[in-house]
This record gives structure tokens, sequence and C-alpha cells, in this order.
């Protein structure tokens, strides 16, 4: 099955795919509320407003999987994003990103590696997956890799269309 006919379910409970982000880049975030890392929402909104516009879709997947700092429900998970951080890009239901219940979406990006080389588990919350439009390219950062850094930043707009 393509990546974009993978099935989905928005954080307000309506079935979906990525199907209209295909012509897009797309960078998809495991994100989490109560995690040190939670702030980089800030930086995830702030690319979202800055690129939507040339064909960036930020898209947030919360988990729980990482000592338990995604613990409340999808309505309170969307109340939490948009009222402390101003959260208005696409946000989807709580998913599993490791282990036997792997979302398939989470089993084809963990097979991407990272600069350094290695594939595998989502080492924590706020790992990113930069998706080119329809798929033709993936490329890994791992969570300590800030939504604003020059590494990410770079990435985005060499995807990009011109």
């Amino acid at each position: 099955m393509d990546l974009y006919d993978l099935p989905l379910t928005t954080i307000e409970g309506t079935p979906t795919t990525l199907a209209d982000h295909a012509d897009e880049v797309l960078l998809i975030v495991n994100v989490a509320s109560k995690c040190g890392l939670t702030p980089q929402y800030h930086g995830l909104e702030a690319l979202h407003e800055e690129y939507a516009g040339r064909g960036l879709a930020v898209l947030g997947f919360p988990c729980n999987q990482f000592a338990g700092q995604e613990p409340g429900s999808e309505e309170e998970i969307a109340t939490f994003c948009s009222a402390t951080y101003g959260v208005t890009f696409p946000m989807f239901s709580k998913i599993d990103v490791n282990g036997t219940d792997r979302h398939p979406l989470y089993e084809r990006l963990t097979e991407v590696p990272d600069a350094d080389g290695k594939a595998g588990d989502v080492a924590w919350n706020f790992e990113k997956f930069l998706v080119a439009p329809q798929g033709g390219e993936i490329q890994r950062f791992r969570p300590l890799v800030e939504p604003e850094s020059d590494e990410l930043r770079q990435a985005i707009e060499r995807m990009l269309p011109a």
C-alpha cells in the first residue's frame, strides 16, 4: 500500500489518508504534550505558518509511548496544542510509532536512516520525517533537531518547489 493510501484518523476522529498532501512536502512529527521537547510546537507552528503557502504540510501524530508523556484524550491534546502553542497544522489521533502495534505509516518511516545511517525505532518524542512530494525522498531528523535549525530549514527549502 502506498504511503498516501494508509488509513489515518484526524484528531477530531475523521477517517482520512495523506492523499490530499501527496503534492506537498510533509514534515511528519510524533508529538507529546508533557515532554521536555514540547516547546518544539512553537517552531513547528512557525514552520507551518512560513511555508504552508509554498507547499509544506506539518503533520502532528501524538504518541504516548515515551514515558507516558501524551496521556490525554484526542480532545485534551487538541485543546492543549491550540491554547498553549496556537497550533493550526493538522493533528491526527494518537498512534504507536514503535513496537508490535506500530502504525503502518511509521513502519515505512522507520526504515529510513538518519544522518548517521541509523534506521529503526523512533528514539523519542518529536522525531521528524521530511517527505518530498509523492514520497520521492524521505529524510529523518532525530528529536533534538529543532524545527528552527538550519539543518531542517535547508532540507525543507531544498524539497520545496522553486
